[in-house]
Order: C-alpha cells, then sequence, then structure tokens
C-alpha cells in the first residue's frame, strides 16, 4: 500500500493496533480539540504520511499523536509546533487560522508572505479596488480623525483645530457613552471589550453619517478593530500625532488620569509596549505630526498646516 493510501486509511479509528487510541465510549470530546484532531487527521492525509511517519518526525509517540487526532489529547504548545514541523505546515495552519480555511485562503497567503509593507499596502488598495470597497467617499478629505496614543493632544489640538476650520469637533469617547447610557469603564466593565467595540464601530459609523465636515478625536484602540480601521481609514483623513512614550505618560498623569497603565508597577515599560503593538496600524494613516519636544502652538501649527494642505485650503 503506498503512502498516501496508509494516511487516509489511517485516518479512520482502528482500535485494532495497539499505538491507536480511541476514544472512550459515551463521553463527548472537547469540541476545539476535536477540530484540532480533525485538522491534523487531514493535513496528514494531504501530505500522504503515515501516522507512524508523523509521530517519529515529531518526537512523539503514536499514541500520543492519535490521542491528539482523535480529540482526546491535549497537547502542549510545544508539541504542536513539532507536529506541525514533522506536516510541512505553519502552527496557525494547524490550529486553525482563517487564513487556512480553504485553497485559496492558503495560495493567497502563499503569495502575501515576505512581502514588503509598502506592497502589503498597495495590495490592500488593489483589493479594495477589486472588491468595490474602497473608499469613493467625497467627503473623505474634509473628515480629519485624529489617532494615536492617549496623551497625544487629539482633543485639545483637535478641538482648536475644528475651531480654526470652523467645522465641528466630535470626541468618539464621548458618543460612545452617549450610545451605551454609561462610561467607557462601565461598558467594560459591565459588558466586555467585544461589546465596546461594538459601541465604538457605530459610533464611528453615525458620525460619519452624519458630519461631511468634521474633525474626530479617536479613542487611541481604534486600531485594534481592523474593520472599525478600515472604516476610519475609507471616510476620513487620518492623522496621527505622536509623542515620545515620557511625554504620553506625563500628559495623560497631569489629567489625572493613568488609564491603562493605572495597576501596573512599570508603567513607563507597559505604555512603550502599547506604543510598539499600535505604531505599525497607526502608522497607515494618511499624515503624522510628531509633537514631542514641541509647545502646544507648535504642535498646533504643525497640525494645522497638514490638514489644510491635504483639504486643499492655502
Amino acid at each position: 500500500m503506498n503512502e498516501h493510501v496508509d494516511a487516509v486509511v489511517a485516518t479512520a479509528p482502528d482500535g485494532n493496533s495497539p499505538n491507536n487510541a480511541a476514544p472512550p465510549p459515551g463521553e463527548a470530546r472537547n469540541p476545539l480539540l476535536a477540530a484540532l484532531g480533525d485538522r491534523v487527521r487531514n493535513l496528514r492525509a494531504q501530505r500522504g504520511l503515515t501516522r507512524k511517519a508523523v509521530a517519529v518526525a515529531a518526537g512523539v509517540s503514536e499514541r500520543h499523536l492519535a490521542n491528539l487526532e482523535y480529540g482526546i489529547g491535549n497537547a502542549s504548545i510545544l508539541v504542536l509546533q513539532q507536529v506541525a514541523g514533522a506536516l510541512h505546515c505553519s502552527l496557525a495552519e494547524l490550529v486553525g487560522d482563517v487564513t487556512t480555511s480553504s485553497p485559496e485562503w492558503l495560495l493567497i497567503r502563499e503569495l502575501l508572505e515576505h512581502r514588503s509593507e509598502a506592497d502589503l499596502r498597495r495590495v490592500r488598495v488593489a483589493l479594495g479596488e477589486l472588491l468595490g470597497t474602497a473608499s469613493v467617499d467625497p467627503a473623505r478629505h474634509r473628515r480629519i480623525a485624529l489617532v494615536g496614543l492617549r496623551g497625544a493632544g487629539k482633543s485639545t489640538l483637535g478641538q482648536m483645530l475644528a475651531e480654526d476650520l470652523d467645522v465641528p469637533f466630535i470626541e468618539l469617547s464621548r458618543e460612545i457613552e452617549t450610545l451605551a447610557g454609561c462610561s467607557v469603564r462601565e461598558i467594560h466593565d459591565l459588558y466586555g471589550t467585544n461589546a465596546y467595540r461594538r459601541y465604538e464601530r457605530r459610533a464611528l459609523e453615525e458620525a460619519v453619517q452624519i458630519y461631511s465636515e468634521v474633525v474626530i478625536a479617536t479613542p487611541g484602540g481604534i486600531v485594534s478593530d481592523p474593520a472599525t480601521f478600515n472604516e476610519l481609514l475609507a471616510h476620513c483623513t487620518t492623522v496621527w500625532l505622536q509623542a515620545a512614550p515620557e511625554e504620553h505618560m506625563g500628559r495623560v498623569a497631569a489629567q489625572g488620569d493613568t488609564r491603562p497603565m493605572a495597576a501596573s508597577k512599570e508603567a513607563m515599560e507597559d505604555l512603550r509596549r502599547i506604543l510598539n503593538g499600535r505604531a505599525a496600524f497607526y502608522s497607515k494613516a494618511d499624515l503624522s505630526v510628531d509633537t514631542s519636544g514641541k509647545t502646544l502652538a507648535q504642535s498646533f501649527q504643525a497640525l494645522r498646516a497638514v490638514a489644510r494642505q491635504s483639504m486643499g485650503l492655502a
């Protein structure tokens, strides 16, 4: 029997083999482990490998691998990594990342792997045009959305810019609280982060529908939800207000609020980690203004200049 046929046969439970482990009769399998086991068996069949061959390559026993395939083995991350290596796939593919859910997803991912950020941006824009989701909003250049961490100056500079342009100014956090009927902290405490993200998306959609000219100060974490961030990029000219971590911390502390680092003994390290994690997303903004080491007046003049240039104003 060739390796491929052997592998396909081996995906079925075989209680006659001492190296196979069948799930206990009548015992319900954990859905997550069962799905993981199905993927391991399918990948093994696709590669044309026997269970023994995969077990040897992964450095685990056949019984351990059989338990994993039947959804009754709770393998460690390191074992899963070894199994993924033996199956010549990524750990993401093994655990069921969405980009591994179909052959087309896998082929697209292969085309995009190892591409530069500039290449990926061009692909994203081209896909938007191809799929009809690209921005065709004629008011996009008249809506200015400020992004960045707390303490970047979004509220203060945003209000000043709106007055200079003679357009409305809104803080999206306040709109979220109005929709929810409670504070942002209460939304998180009572309903959780997912509920907050839904309110955030709804508040942005309503702002875009109501205002064709506006300056919006967005919450620092708006980039955490790709769908909401795409909505922002499609309907607003975005400006990343940057600042050094020390200035972020100093400004927030001066406001009497050290969220989201209030309970941390290493607040600065936490802030640096958050900034590093979000910087790649903030950098997708159309424009950026670095307020580090600048006075309020200097920061405003820099923001005013890029905003007016983007809007085609003198």
